[in-house]
């Protein structure tokens, strides 16, 4: 009996033990103010972020017949350097340069929140091109929208077509995207985190489960 109490107490410790990791994050799962638990699952690691940019780069090609007019914009922050890794193998592929440029969607925000200082850096032109708006998550899309309006202000492109890593649905606007890495099922109140090497130091895609009420 003494020996089933110590087993049964040890187990308890190490779950106590799993909880106070979560609050200090220290594993993958979180113990709030309410005791509830939030999960956090990685859906995507480095190997898999890879495939999936390798995969959409020959999507691309193929759908515009190659890099002839082809040029990549991102959208700051995070979609800038999935942009530059598919603009990059989309040079690899082809053997011609794809130019990769970079947009500061902030000032047309339909939230009110304007930023002091514009971040777009697109150094060639886009007027008759296809631009290859590319950001790591398609949620709302009103992101989405307010990039395009950045890339419109900077020429008449002949096409834009929205590449997303991730497309988490629950649209409020009626942008889709015309290539995409994975598509997930959320909630509304669940929280999807691309990080990626240049400013996370790693790549991960990771979800984390809004905790049940």
């Amino acid at each position: 009996m003494i020996g089933v109490l110590g087993a049964k107490k040890n187990l308890f410790g190490a779950f106590m033990d799993e909880i106070m990791m979560g609050v200090r994050g220290g594993s993958g799962c979180a113990w709030d103010l309410h005791h509830n638990f939030s999960m956090a699952t990685v859906l995507m690691d480095a190997e898999d972020m890879r495939r999936t940019l390798q995969r959409m780069a020959h999507e691309i090609l193929e759908a515009n017949h190659g890099t002839e007019n082809l040029v990549v914009v991102g959208v700051l922050r995070r979609g800038y350097p999935i942009a530059k890794r598919l603009a990059f193998l989309m040079t690899q592929i082809e053997g011609t340069t794809v130019p990769c440029g970079k947009v500061d969607a902030r000032r047309y925000r339909d939230d009110g929140k304007r930023p002091d200082n514009d971040q777009t850096e697109v150094p060639f032109q886009i007027t008759g091109k296809t631009v290859i708006l590319v950001d790591e998550v398609v949620f709302t899309a009103r992101t989405a929208r307010a990039a395009l309006d950045a890339v419109m202000g900077l020429g008449r492109p002949e096409r834009v077509q929205l590449a997303v890593l991730v497309d988490r649905g629950h649209r409020e606007l009626p942008i889709e995207p015309n290539y995409t890495g994975r598509t997930i099922f959320t909630d509304r109140t669940d929280r999807v985190t691309v990080k990626v090497n240049e400013i996370d130091g790693e790549d991960a895609v990771v979800l984390d489960k809004a905790p049940v009420a």
